[in-house]
């Protein structure tokens, strides 16, 4: 479990389609966000998805890089307010066990 509002962690806010025309947009300021909280000492990256509504294979695959890079510099990923369709989808792609959940 990932608590919100931390001081060592940083929130990214997911669109409301993380779809393939929107992933672009999401991926670069996530990575650019996670650089930058990593170099200041966060420990966390949370990405909040009480917004998001639309999910394909491009927007799990950005959910994965984001976690991946994370990993590389020793930051846990969680994922925050995940609706049940997209937490439905992650199960059934067997990513789930890739991150933190926080609802």
């Amino acid at each position: 479990m990932c608590p919100m509002a931390q001081a060592d962690q940083v929130v990214l806010q997911a669109p409301e389609r993380l779809v393939s025309e929107y992933r672009i947009e999401f991926r670069r300021s996530a990575l650019d966000r996670m650089s930058k909280a990593a170099d200041d000492g966060a420990q966390r990256i949370t990405i909040d998805l009480r917004d998001t509504r639309d999910i394909d294979a491009s927007g799990l695959g950005v959910l994965v890089l984001v976690q991946k890079r994370a990993r590389e510099r020793f930051l846990a990923t969680c994922l925050a307010n995940t609706p049940p369709s997209v937490r439905h989808l992650l199960q059934l792609t067997q990513l789930e066990v890739l991150f933190e959940f926080e609802d």
